[in-house]
């Protein structure tokens, strides 16, 4: 599609699943769910809420990145995760990523995710272009 950008997720399901890291069309961004796997489909950090979370928060950074943006361009972050008592460890580490950009946030409990030792998923919306 033309005016569209794409970051591969590279990951070893994604041409099964059939998605990208993140898309941007026009000003508008959206980074996939992202965990805290590996490009060969290992899991980083098992069962580690905040470091699960660095990882994470460090590949939104970079998709966003390729995509022209940057964490200040993020409005809306959302958080799944697989145990609601870990909100304490995951916030204090998107926090290190967002205090003072304050997107809107979701932190959401699931049932389970792709792996059973993952245990948080992030999404992310971004604009770029727009002035305040």
């Amino acid at each position: 599609m033309q005016g569209v950008q794409r970051v591969p997720a590279g990951r070893p399901w994604a041409s099964v699943v059939g998605y990208s890291r993140a898309i941007k069309r026009g000003p508008f961004i959206e980074v996939s769910g992202t965990s805290a796997t590996t490009a060969e489909g290992h899991v980083v950090a098992p069962n580690d809420p905040y470091l699960q979370t660095k990882y994470i928060l460090d590949q939104v950074v970079e998709a966003l990145a390729e995509l022209g943006a940057t964490p200040h361009d993020v409005v809306r972050t959302r958080v799944y995760l697989t145990n609601i008592t870990d909100w304490e460890a995951v916030g204090r580490a998107h926090g290190e990523v967002f205090s003072g950009i304050d997107p809107a946030c979701s932190f959401v409990e699931i049932g389970a995710l792709m792996l059973p030792e993952l245990i948080v998923e992030v999404e992310a919306t971004a604009i770029v272009g727009t002035q305040a």
